[in-house]
């Protein structure tokens, strides 16, 4: 759950890197989530409230996808290959479950080590 609200957080980050586990662990808990409201939703007879929660995770799907294609040194200009019916989709996937590369220039890898400051 600390990465699906991890990206709740920083759902205006477009710049950054995100890692697989934070993508995967995101997506996991986005199908949950809308299989419990679509479920809820049939038995109430209504559409509206899977409308407003697709309407609402919409741009926080947006930033971890594109932090995603940036740590595998992509530009968010891959996310148009999802207009290529089937293979776009395909391709997609790919780079998702691609692991994280090192230092490129959306930032530092973000499974690296962290050198840590000496407390004077």
């Amino acid at each position: 759950m600390e990465w699906y609200l991890k990206v709740w957080r920083d759902w205006l980050d477009f710049k950054g890197r995100a890692t697989r586990t934070e993508y995967w662990m995101f997506t996991l808990f986005n199908v949950v989530i809308m299989a419990l409201i679509s479920f809820i939703g049939y038995f109430i007879d209504t559409d509206l409230i899977d409308l407003l929660y697709s309407l609402a995770v919409i741009i926080p799907a947006f930033a971890v996808s594109i932090r995603r294609l940036h740590d595998t040194n992509r530009s968010a200009w891959w996310l148009l290959i999802m207009l290529v019916p089937v293979i776009g989709f395909i391709v997609l996937l790919v780079f998702y479950c691609q692991d994280s590369r090192e230092d490129n220039q959306y930032g530092r890898n973000p499974k690296s080590p962290r050198m840590e400051q000496p407390d004077f």
